[in-house]
């Protein structure tokens, strides 16, 4: 008898769901369908017959409407998902849902936009506790209204999973406690309830066997599962984008669940002060999301001691700071979007391989990460507003160093300052090892310094110049005391035809020779010795200068003993200076004696100048030329004196 209702029950299912092929809608009439009468042949060859799937059924709006039926989405052996679920057919879905006894194959249930109040959506899921379906998608609900206390019956379930998205409820008034209590004695090993505005959950009223609950978009906030000792075995809990405040309550909140292994406590408003309480956290919490919040520095001070994977992404972290934080189990970090300024260090992260720290505030990474933190295997530093200057080329190198490790090279390495530089990728930028050591960049500086020293100091002493500073000098001194000293009697500045100049060794022959033939006869010419016109009192420089200037022209008599002569250097300066100043030509040159070019010092540049470019007389030897020889010094000199001084000529020997 057993065995002909079992197979009975199977034909009628397959009539059902003929019927729902064929006619574009369910019709469950029960206790018509189990008076047929089929045949016991019939039967036992159709039992095992297997229904593999039923085509998509859709009804429009109008068929919808009128008939009170839902729209069937999906129907397989496995799954079966119905849409447009109301209080006008949930008698016939429950009615459906009954004969999917335990053991049959249908395990998927989902229903989509089901308008019922809390009865009718308390007796869908009752019906489908005590059915073979193991897994019960609910999605959008509305019009949840009238709820009251029901007695729920978890006994003898298959359920394994409950997902309820999109519940909203329109009853205003009704006893929070009969709406939560549902949930929290579910005796599934998932549940979600997301987007459903719930803003809080009961502790179960016995050990749960809770192993994955997410309350993702509700309004939870602190006070969820405080004390509460029945959720042993939970594993995963996602409370992402929800009103939770306090990290050091969140802690408390899983210290009592001895099985957390996840937590997503993302998208909400956590603070943590760095108060002087401890934060207890659930010793098995391996994995933290807490990206997306308003924590701080001090968020390092409440951190799960044996966490192995921890998300601190878009906070509002500065710094990691160093000997707070002991989390050697740490094996992954991710410290994106936050306000940090350098790489943090690995003194409290020793197990970290995997860093994140993209979108920050750096603008030279330290060098030394990888040094600090050996085990680390990937770093992503990338997209942050890098100053791209002789800090950065460390960083640079260290990537060709790291094997690999940096995460997103090159694309995400890009420039930011300076304004010239702005979108170079890190990999080609390059700056001189010169421009970028400073101790190496003085060091050259101070060779090339030392260098020009040399080089200076050599043309010093190869061009005389000490001795060209020191006569400009002179000449500067003489001249400021002619100013301030006044000639006494001002008359004509030109006081001589010529200034002789001369070395002491050819002494005799200017004696014998030039003053006689110049100064005495027809014509006759007044010169400047210094021997009989120079000032007592003056120094030789002033009185040079002052007969120079006092001096139509300026006659040098050159010889190798002239060359050699201190004094006849000084001479010949001050008046190749006067040739310059007064764009005269007031120089004659008589070479008394040939000179060879060896003989003449360096710092004769100007003579050697002077006697390439000037003519000069040259003293004949033979006795016939040297009439020829005074006629054209006399014509070189060619100027009329005043009176007084031309009476003057021939009365000084």
């Amino acid at each position: 008898m057993t065995q002909n209702m079992s197979v009975f029950r199977k034909f009628f299912l397959y009539k059902c769901l003929l019927a729902l092929t064929f006619w574009n809608h369910v019709s469950l009439c029960v206790e018509n369908e189990l008076s047929m009468s089929v045949s016991n042949n019939f039967l036992e060859d159709d039992s095992n017959k297997k229904i593999k799937s039923l085509p998509l059924l859709y009804m429009n709006s109008h068929q919808s409407k009128a008939n009170s039926d839902w729209v069937v989405i999906q129907n397989t052996t496995e799954s079966l998902s119905l849409s447009e679920i109301t209080n006008d057919n949930v008698k016939k879905l429950v009615a459906l849902l009954s004969n999917f006894r335990q053991g049959s194959g249908l395990q998927n249930l989902t229903l989509t936009n089901v308008s019922v109040n809390w009865y009718a959506l308390m007796k869908i899921l009752q019906t489908v506790w005590h059915s073979s379906i193991e897994y019960l998608n609910i999605n959008n609900v509305t019009q949840l209204s009238h709820v009251r206390r029901y007695y729920f019956d978890y006994s003898g379930t298959s359920m394994k999973a409950l997902t309820m998205k999109k519940i909203l409820i329109t009853d205003m008034y009704f006893i929070q406690d009969d709406l939560y209590r549902i949930f929290a004695d579910m005796n599934v090993a998932d549940m979600t309830i997301a987007e459903a505005d719930m803003i809080h959950m009961l502790c179960p009223s016995s050990e749960s066997p809770f192993r994955y609950l997410s309350f993702l978009k509700n309004d939870l906030t602190d006070f969820l599962f405080q004390n509460c000792d029945n959720l042993l075995h939970l594993e995963t809990l996602i409370l992402q984008k929800n009103k939770f405040e306090s990290l050091l309550k969140v802690s408390f909140m899983t210290n009592h669940m001895k099985s957390l292994k996840y937590l997503d406590m993302s998208h909400n408003l956590l603070r943590h002060d760095g108060a002087d309480v401890q934060c207890q956290w659930a010793a098995s919490l391996t994995e933290l999301d807490l990206s997306s919040n308003q924590l701080a520095d001090s968020v390092f001070e409440c951190l799960p001691a044996n966490v192995k994977k921890l998300s601190l992404q878009n906070n509002q972290i500065s710094r990691v700071p160093g000997g707070v934080a002991e989390l050697k189990s740490l094996e992954e970090l991710n410290l994106a979007s936050n306000r940090l300024a350098d790489l943090p260090g690995c003194s409290g992260f020793t197990s970290l391989q995997f860093l994140n720290i993209e979108m920050n505030s750096i603008l030279t990474p330290s060098a030394d990460f990888f040094q600090s933190c050996p085990r680390v295997r990937e770093l992503q530093a990338g997209h942050n507003p890098f100053k791209c200057s002789c800090e950065l080329q460390a960083f640079i190198r260290l990537e060709r160093q790291s094997g690999g490790k940096l995460f997103g090279w090159p694309a995400a390495y890009v420039c930011e300052y300076p304004e010239g530089l702005r979108g170079t990728q890190l990999k080609d930028f390059h700056l001189s090892e010169l421009a970028c050591n400073t101790t190496l960049l003085l060091v050259t500086a101070l060779l090339l310094t030392l260098l020009l020293v040399a080089v200076v100091a050599f043309l010093c002493i190869y061009l005389d110049v000490p001795w060209y500073v020191r006569m400009t000098w002179q000449w500067t001194q003489t001249k400021r005391r002619a100013r301030h000293n006044p000639p006494a009697e001002p008359g004509t500045v030109l006081q001589f035809h010529a200034f002789v100049s001369y070395s002491e060794r050819d002494s005799l022959w200017v004696k014998n020779e030039l003053i006689p033939n110049l100064e005495k006869g027809e014509g006759c010419v007044r010169l400047c010795q210094h021997e009989r016109n120079f000032i007592p009192g003056k120094s030789i420089v002033e009185n040079i200068i002052n007969c120079i200037e006092k001096s139509y022209k300026s006659i040098f008599v050159l010889s190798p003993n002239f060359v050699q002569s201190e004094w006849c250097h000084y001479e010949l300066y001050f008046a190749h200076h006067k040739l310059f100043s007064e764009n005269s030509n007031s120089l004659i040159l008589i070479l008394l004696e040939p000179i060879p070019p060896y003989v003449i010092p360096a710092r004769y540049h100007k003579l050697k100048a002077l006697m390439a470019k000037r003519t000069y007389l040259e003293w004949p030897k033979e006795r016939s030329k040297r009439a020829l020889f005074w006629a054209n010094l006399r014509a070189a000199i060619n100027i009329n004196l005043p009176t007084a001084d031309e009476n003057r000529c021939g009365e000084t020997d």
